[in-house]
Protein backbone atom coordinates (compact mmCIF):
# COMPACT_ATOMS: atom_id res chain seq x y z
CA UNK A 1 0.00 0.00 0.00
CA UNK A 2 1.33 3.40 -0.82
CA UNK A 3 -0.18 6.67 0.93
CA UNK A 4 0.85 10.26 0.51
CA UNK A 5 3.31 11.68 3.70
CA UNK A 6 2.02 12.14 7.23
CA UNK A 7 4.19 15.01 8.16
CA UNK A 8 2.58 17.87 9.13
CA UNK A 9 2.96 21.45 7.02
CA UNK A 10 6.12 22.77 8.88
CA UNK A 11 8.03 19.21 8.75
CA UNK A 12 7.46 18.33 5.03
CA UNK A 13 10.18 19.20 2.66
CA UNK A 14 12.94 19.18 5.62
CA UNK A 15 16.45 18.70 4.75
CA UNK A 16 17.99 16.10 7.20
CA UNK A 17 21.62 17.09 5.84
CA UNK A 18 23.86 19.85 7.73
CA UNK A 19 25.75 21.26 5.28
CA UNK A 20 28.99 21.86 7.45
CA UNK A 21 28.89 18.34 8.22
CA UNK A 22 28.48 17.37 4.53
CA UNK A 23 31.26 19.49 3.30
CA UNK A 24 33.40 17.66 6.26
CA UNK A 25 32.56 14.40 4.90
CA UNK A 26 33.38 15.34 1.12
CA UNK A 27 36.75 16.65 2.50
CA UNK A 28 37.29 13.55 4.35
CA UNK A 29 36.67 11.17 1.85
CA UNK A 30 39.09 12.89 -0.31
CA UNK A 31 41.69 12.78 2.28
CA UNK A 32 41.30 9.74 2.63
CA UNK A 33 41.55 8.62 -1.25
CA UNK A 34 44.86 10.11 -0.98
CA UNK A 35 44.66 13.52 -1.76
CA UNK A 36 46.31 16.67 0.03
CA UNK A 37 43.11 18.23 1.41
CA UNK A 38 42.84 21.37 3.63
CA UNK A 39 39.87 20.67 5.88
CA UNK A 40 39.02 24.43 7.17
CA UNK A 41 35.35 23.75 8.07
CA UNK A 42 35.70 21.22 11.23
CA UNK A 43 34.20 23.56 14.14
CA UNK A 44 36.02 21.45 16.87
CA UNK A 45 39.52 22.43 17.85
CA UNK A 46 42.36 20.07 16.72
CA UNK A 47 45.99 19.05 17.33
CA UNK A 48 48.52 19.57 14.83
CA UNK A 49 48.67 16.04 14.00
CA UNK A 50 44.75 16.51 13.24
CA UNK A 51 43.50 14.56 16.42
CA UNK A 52 40.78 15.96 18.53
CA UNK A 53 42.69 18.63 21.33
CA UNK A 54 41.25 17.28 25.24
CA UNK A 55 41.75 18.25 28.22
CA UNK A 56 42.87 14.99 29.89
CA UNK A 57 41.48 16.30 33.65
CA UNK A 58 38.17 15.45 31.89
CA UNK A 59 38.68 12.49 30.84
CA UNK A 60 39.92 11.22 34.29
CA UNK A 61 36.76 13.16 36.11
CA UNK A 62 34.83 11.09 33.99
CA UNK A 63 35.76 8.09 34.67
CA UNK A 64 36.12 8.78 37.89
CA UNK A 65 32.26 8.61 38.24
CA UNK A 66 30.77 6.33 40.26
CA UNK A 67 28.82 4.45 37.80
CA UNK A 68 25.86 3.84 40.15
CA UNK A 69 25.47 7.85 40.24
CA UNK A 70 26.25 8.18 36.19
CA UNK A 71 23.51 5.56 35.38
CA UNK A 72 20.95 7.01 37.49
CA UNK A 73 18.88 9.89 36.54
CA UNK A 74 19.62 13.52 37.08
CA UNK A 75 17.20 15.60 38.08
CA UNK A 76 15.20 17.24 35.26
CA UNK A 77 16.79 20.57 36.01
CA UNK A 78 20.21 19.49 36.64
CA UNK A 79 21.87 18.91 40.40
CA UNK A 80 22.10 22.05 42.29
CA UNK A 81 25.43 21.77 42.65
CA UNK A 82 25.65 22.04 38.99
CA UNK A 83 23.38 24.52 38.63
CA UNK A 84 25.29 27.01 40.81
CA UNK A 85 28.83 26.11 39.64
CA UNK A 86 27.68 27.21 36.25
CA UNK A 87 26.29 30.46 37.64
CA UNK A 88 29.55 31.38 39.47
CA UNK A 89 31.85 29.94 36.90
CA UNK A 90 29.63 32.44 34.36
CA UNK A 91 29.41 35.50 36.73
CA UNK A 92 32.21 34.90 39.30
CA UNK A 93 31.89 38.16 42.07
CA UNK A 94 29.19 39.92 39.98
CA UNK A 95 26.44 41.34 41.45
CA UNK A 96 24.53 38.81 39.19
CA UNK A 97 25.65 36.02 40.58
CA UNK A 98 22.91 36.39 43.84
CA UNK A 99 20.02 37.30 40.87
CA UNK A 100 20.38 33.80 38.96
CA UNK A 101 18.61 30.63 38.38
CA UNK A 102 19.80 28.28 36.56
CA UNK A 103 19.16 24.72 34.47
CA UNK A 104 21.02 21.68 32.94
CA UNK A 105 20.55 21.29 28.94
CA UNK A 106 22.80 19.46 26.38
CA UNK A 107 25.06 21.62 25.53
CA UNK A 108 24.26 25.47 24.84
CA UNK A 109 22.16 24.20 21.67
CA UNK A 110 19.61 23.45 24.71
CA UNK A 111 20.19 26.76 25.94
CA UNK A 112 19.38 28.35 23.37
CA UNK A 113 16.12 26.08 22.28
CA UNK A 114 14.45 26.75 26.03
CA UNK A 115 15.02 30.37 25.54
CA UNK A 116 13.48 30.87 21.90
CA UNK A 117 10.59 28.67 22.96
CA UNK A 118 9.74 30.69 26.26
CA UNK A 119 10.45 33.99 25.17
CA UNK A 120 9.03 34.61 22.07
CA UNK A 121 5.54 33.29 21.08
CA UNK A 122 5.01 31.27 18.13
CA UNK A 123 5.31 33.24 14.64
CA UNK A 124 7.55 35.78 16.58
CA UNK A 125 11.15 36.14 15.01
CA UNK A 126 14.49 36.25 17.06
CA UNK A 127 16.87 39.30 15.92
CA UNK A 128 20.39 37.94 15.18
CA UNK A 129 23.23 39.76 13.17
CA UNK A 130 23.25 38.81 9.77
CA UNK A 131 26.27 36.46 10.71
CA UNK A 132 25.16 34.00 13.00
CA UNK A 133 25.03 30.30 13.31
CA UNK A 134 23.02 28.40 10.98
CA UNK A 135 21.30 26.26 13.68
CA UNK A 136 19.41 29.55 15.34
CA UNK A 137 17.61 29.19 12.24
CA UNK A 138 16.96 25.39 12.52
CA UNK A 139 15.80 26.14 15.88
CA UNK A 140 13.42 28.99 14.98
CA UNK A 141 11.61 26.93 12.54
CA UNK A 142 11.51 24.12 14.26
CA UNK A 143 9.63 25.59 16.79
CA UNK A 144 7.35 28.02 14.22
CA UNK A 145 9.52 30.86 14.90
CA UNK A 146 12.01 32.86 12.31
CA UNK A 147 14.58 34.74 12.26
CA UNK A 148 14.94 38.46 11.47
CA UNK A 149 19.06 39.77 11.04
CA UNK A 150 20.62 43.38 10.97
CA UNK A 151 23.66 44.70 9.05
CA UNK A 152 26.48 43.17 11.10
CA UNK A 153 29.10 46.00 10.71
CA UNK A 154 29.36 49.80 9.58
CA UNK A 155 31.26 51.43 6.99
CA UNK A 156 34.38 50.93 9.65
CA UNK A 157 34.32 47.65 10.18
CA UNK A 158 32.57 47.99 13.89
CA UNK A 159 29.52 46.50 15.04
CA UNK A 160 26.70 48.08 13.70
CA UNK A 161 24.79 49.88 16.99
CA UNK A 162 22.74 52.27 14.56
CA UNK A 163 21.40 49.29 12.91
CA UNK A 164 20.49 47.41 15.98
CA UNK A 165 18.80 49.82 17.68
CA UNK A 166 17.10 50.15 14.44
CA UNK A 167 16.06 46.51 14.20
CA UNK A 168 15.18 45.98 18.24
CA UNK A 169 13.00 48.97 17.95
CA UNK A 170 11.24 47.94 14.67
CA UNK A 171 10.67 44.40 16.53
CA UNK A 172 8.99 45.55 19.65
CA UNK A 173 6.86 48.07 17.61
CA UNK A 174 5.45 45.23 15.22
CA UNK A 175 5.82 42.27 17.63
CA UNK A 176 5.87 43.90 21.29
CA UNK A 177 8.78 42.14 22.71
CA UNK A 178 12.42 40.98 21.48
CA UNK A 179 14.79 38.08 21.63
CA UNK A 180 17.73 39.38 20.94
CA UNK A 181 20.98 36.54 20.71
CA UNK A 182 24.55 37.81 21.24
CA UNK A 183 27.21 35.30 19.96
CA UNK A 184 29.55 37.47 21.54
CA UNK A 185 33.29 37.07 22.13
CA UNK A 186 34.39 35.24 19.43
CA UNK A 187 31.15 35.25 17.07
CA UNK A 188 30.56 32.32 15.32
CA UNK A 189 31.28 32.44 11.87
CA UNK A 190 33.16 35.80 12.20
CA UNK A 191 35.33 35.74 15.28
CA UNK A 192 34.34 39.48 15.65
CA UNK A 193 34.45 40.45 19.47
CA UNK A 194 33.12 43.57 21.09
CA UNK A 195 35.16 46.13 22.32
CA UNK A 196 34.54 48.03 25.30
CA UNK A 197 32.83 50.58 23.56
CA UNK A 198 30.79 48.43 21.33
CA UNK A 199 29.40 46.69 24.41
CA UNK A 200 28.70 50.07 26.58
CA UNK A 201 26.84 51.26 22.85
CA UNK A 202 24.75 48.12 23.36
CA UNK A 203 24.07 47.82 26.68
CA UNK A 204 22.44 51.69 26.40
CA UNK A 205 20.40 50.72 23.37
CA UNK A 206 18.78 47.58 25.52
CA UNK A 207 18.46 49.79 28.66
CA UNK A 208 17.08 52.81 25.90
CA UNK A 209 14.54 50.10 24.24
CA UNK A 210 13.61 48.29 27.20
CA UNK A 211 11.32 51.27 27.85
CA UNK A 212 9.20 50.19 25.24
CA UNK A 213 8.25 46.70 26.04
CA UNK A 214 10.05 43.32 26.75
CA UNK A 215 13.59 43.00 25.84
CA UNK A 216 15.31 39.31 26.35
CA UNK A 217 19.11 39.32 25.34
CA UNK A 218 20.61 35.96 25.12
CA UNK A 219 24.50 35.58 25.38
CA UNK A 220 25.39 32.65 23.51
CA UNK A 221 29.31 31.58 25.33
CA UNK A 222 30.08 28.98 23.36
CA UNK A 223 33.65 30.41 22.95
CA UNK A 224 34.29 32.24 25.09
CA UNK A 225 37.07 31.20 27.22
CA UNK A 226 39.41 31.29 23.53
CA UNK A 227 38.49 35.26 23.12
CA UNK A 228 41.53 37.43 23.53
CA UNK A 229 42.28 39.21 26.92
CA UNK A 230 39.89 41.68 27.70
CA UNK A 231 36.68 40.09 26.41
CA UNK A 232 35.81 38.66 29.68
CA UNK A 233 34.54 42.24 30.53
CA UNK A 234 31.22 41.47 29.02
CA UNK A 235 30.12 40.87 32.54
CA UNK A 236 30.26 44.26 33.43
CA UNK A 237 28.53 45.62 30.68
CA UNK A 238 25.41 43.23 31.26
CA UNK A 239 25.44 44.43 34.54
CA UNK A 240 24.40 48.39 33.08
CA UNK A 241 20.73 46.42 32.03
CA UNK A 242 20.28 43.36 33.74
CA UNK A 243 17.93 45.34 36.05
CA UNK A 244 15.54 45.99 33.24
CA UNK A 245 15.78 43.72 30.22
CA UNK A 246 15.26 39.98 30.84
CA UNK A 247 19.35 38.43 30.74
CA UNK A 248 19.72 35.13 29.36
CA UNK A 249 23.32 33.23 29.17
CA UNK A 250 23.76 30.01 27.10
CA UNK A 251 26.65 27.99 29.16
CA UNK A 252 28.09 24.71 27.42
CA UNK A 253 30.79 23.04 28.50
CA UNK A 254 31.62 21.45 24.66
CA UNK A 255 34.25 24.11 23.67
CA UNK A 256 35.10 24.84 27.21
CA UNK A 257 35.92 21.65 28.59
CA UNK A 258 36.86 20.31 24.52
CA UNK A 259 33.96 17.86 25.88
CA UNK A 260 31.62 18.38 22.40
CA UNK A 261 30.07 14.94 22.38
CA UNK A 262 28.99 15.03 26.03
CA UNK A 263 26.19 17.26 25.69
CA UNK A 264 26.46 19.18 29.07
CA UNK A 265 25.11 22.93 29.14
CA UNK A 266 23.10 25.18 30.95
CA UNK A 267 20.42 28.24 30.50
CA UNK A 268 21.44 30.77 33.18
CA UNK A 269 18.41 33.52 33.73
CA UNK A 270 18.77 36.77 36.06
CA UNK A 271 16.35 38.63 37.58
CA UNK A 272 16.20 41.27 40.65
CA UNK A 273 12.85 39.87 41.76
CA UNK A 274 12.89 36.62 43.78
CA UNK A 275 9.59 35.90 43.03
CA UNK A 276 10.08 35.99 38.89
CA UNK A 277 13.22 34.39 39.65
CA UNK A 278 10.77 31.50 40.73
CA UNK A 279 8.63 31.48 37.92
CA UNK A 280 11.92 31.50 35.20
CA UNK A 281 12.84 28.40 37.07
CA UNK A 282 9.73 26.35 36.97
CA UNK A 283 9.32 27.28 33.48
CA UNK A 284 12.90 26.19 32.53
CA UNK A 285 11.94 23.13 34.50
CA UNK A 286 8.57 22.47 32.77
CA UNK A 287 10.59 22.86 29.70
CA UNK A 288 13.46 20.43 30.64
CA UNK A 289 10.69 17.76 31.19
CA UNK A 290 8.71 18.38 28.01
CA UNK A 291 11.47 17.92 25.70
CA UNK A 292 14.79 16.16 26.80
CA UNK A 293 13.49 15.04 30.30
CA UNK A 294 17.32 15.21 31.88
CA UNK A 295 20.89 15.41 30.73
CA UNK A 296 24.17 13.22 30.92
CA UNK A 297 24.18 12.63 34.37
CA UNK A 298 28.10 11.39 34.48
CA UNK A 299 29.21 14.25 32.45
CA UNK A 300 27.59 16.36 34.83
CA UNK A 301 28.71 15.45 37.73
CA UNK A 302 32.58 15.00 36.06
CA UNK A 303 32.10 19.15 35.02
CA UNK A 304 31.11 20.25 38.47
CA UNK A 305 33.85 18.93 40.25
CA UNK A 306 36.15 20.32 37.54
CA UNK A 307 34.93 23.29 38.66
CA UNK A 308 34.18 23.03 42.27
CA UNK A 309 37.38 21.76 43.44
CA UNK A 310 40.67 24.06 43.34
CA UNK A 311 43.13 21.71 42.43
CA UNK A 312 41.07 20.39 39.58
CA UNK A 313 39.89 23.54 38.48
CA UNK A 314 43.61 24.59 38.29
CA UNK A 315 44.46 21.68 36.26
CA UNK A 316 41.49 22.10 33.50
CA UNK A 317 42.41 25.64 33.46
CA UNK A 318 46.46 25.00 32.82
CA UNK A 319 45.30 22.53 30.22
CA UNK A 320 42.94 25.36 28.05
CA UNK A 321 45.68 27.39 28.40
CA UNK A 322 47.59 25.48 26.26
CA UNK A 323 44.92 25.11 23.71
CA UNK A 324 44.11 28.67 23.84
CA UNK A 325 48.05 29.18 22.81
CA UNK A 326 47.96 26.72 20.12
CA UNK A 327 44.54 28.58 18.71
CA UNK A 328 46.39 31.82 19.37
CA UNK A 329 49.14 30.45 17.20
CA UNK A 330 46.59 30.22 14.07
CA UNK A 331 44.94 33.42 14.58
CA UNK A 332 48.00 35.20 14.62
CA UNK A 333 49.30 33.00 11.60
CA UNK A 334 46.09 33.88 10.00
CA UNK A 335 46.05 37.91 10.68
CA UNK A 336 50.07 38.02 9.47
CA UNK A 337 49.55 35.76 5.99
CA UNK A 338 46.32 37.67 5.07
CA UNK A 339 48.18 41.83 5.81
CA UNK A 340 49.69 41.59 2.97
CA UNK A 341 46.52 40.90 0.89
CA UNK A 342 43.54 42.12 -0.48
CA UNK A 343 41.53 40.05 1.84
CA UNK A 344 38.54 41.69 3.63
CA UNK A 345 37.28 40.27 6.79
CA UNK A 346 36.31 41.32 10.71
CA UNK A 347 38.86 42.03 13.28
CA UNK A 348 40.02 38.65 14.49
CA UNK A 349 41.49 38.62 18.11
CA UNK A 350 40.35 34.68 19.25
CA UNK A 351 37.96 32.24 18.56
CA UNK A 352 37.46 29.05 16.19
CA UNK A 353 36.20 30.92 13.14
CA UNK A 354 37.25 34.07 11.25
CA UNK A 355 35.08 34.73 7.82
CA UNK A 356 35.83 36.34 4.96
CA UNK A 357 33.94 38.66 2.78
CA UNK A 358 33.27 37.66 -1.01
CA UNK A 359 30.63 38.92 -3.36
CA UNK A 360 29.75 35.01 -4.31
CA UNK A 361 30.60 32.23 -1.40
CA UNK A 362 29.67 29.71 -3.69
CA UNK A 363 31.45 30.63 -6.43
CA UNK A 364 34.12 30.90 -3.55
CA UNK A 365 34.20 28.23 -1.89
CA UNK A 366 34.19 26.08 -5.48
CA UNK A 367 37.29 27.43 -6.64
CA UNK A 368 38.94 26.83 -3.24
CA UNK A 369 37.56 23.16 -3.10
CA UNK A 370 39.24 22.71 -6.85
CA UNK A 371 42.73 23.57 -4.78
CA UNK A 372 41.77 21.24 -2.06
CA UNK A 373 40.40 23.22 0.64
CA UNK A 374 37.58 23.09 2.34
CA UNK A 375 35.54 26.22 3.79
CA UNK A 376 32.08 27.12 4.24
CA UNK A 377 29.99 29.52 2.34
CA UNK A 378 28.22 32.02 3.68
CA UNK A 379 25.99 34.82 2.41
CA UNK A 380 28.27 37.46 1.47
CA UNK A 381 31.69 35.34 3.03
CA UNK A 382 32.82 32.20 3.45
CA UNK A 383 33.72 30.92 7.03
CA UNK A 384 37.35 29.34 8.16
CA UNK A 385 37.70 26.93 11.12
CA UNK A 386 41.10 27.82 12.10
CA UNK A 387 40.48 25.79 15.35
CA UNK A 388 40.47 22.66 12.99
CA UNK A 389 43.77 24.72 10.62
CA UNK A 390 47.30 23.86 11.72
CA UNK A 391 49.44 27.09 11.81
CA UNK A 392 51.99 25.69 9.16
CA UNK A 393 48.96 25.33 6.75
CA UNK A 394 47.73 28.84 7.19
CA UNK A 395 49.78 30.47 3.79
CA UNK A 396 48.02 27.75 1.30
CA UNK A 397 44.47 28.62 2.97
CA UNK A 398 44.82 32.25 2.77
CA UNK A 399 46.24 31.84 -1.24
CA UNK A 400 43.48 29.42 -1.81
CA UNK A 401 41.03 32.38 -0.42
CA UNK A 402 42.74 35.08 -2.93
CA UNK A 403 42.32 32.26 -5.79
CA UNK A 404 38.65 31.75 -4.80
CA UNK A 405 38.31 35.83 -4.56
CA UNK A 406 39.22 36.00 -8.29
CA UNK A 407 37.01 33.14 -9.64
CA UNK A 408 33.93 34.85 -7.06
CA UNK A 409 35.08 38.55 -8.96
CA UNK A 410 36.22 40.07 -5.97
CA UNK A 411 39.61 42.36 -5.48
CA UNK A 412 42.06 39.40 -4.90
Amino acid sequence: MVFDTTLIPLAAGRSGDDPIFSLNAEARKRAAAGESILNATIGALLEDDGGLAILPSVSDAVAKVDPRRAASYAPISGEPAFQQAVIDDTFGRSPLNKFSVAAATPGGTGAILHAITSFLEPGHSILVPEYYWGPYQTIAAHTARKVETFTMFDDEGRFNLEAFDAGLSKQLERQGRVLFISNFPCNNPTGYSLDDDEWEGLSEIIERNSKSGPVTFLLDLAYARFGAAGSERWVEHVERFAHCAQLLVAWTASKAFAQYGARVGALIAVHPNPSERERLKAAMGFACRGTWSNCNHQAMVAITELLLDPEKRRRATGEREVLKRLLRERVDAFNQAASGTSLRYPRYEGGFFVSVFTPDAEKTAARMRELGVYVVPLQGAVRIALCSTQASEVPRLVAALEEGLKAAGGEA
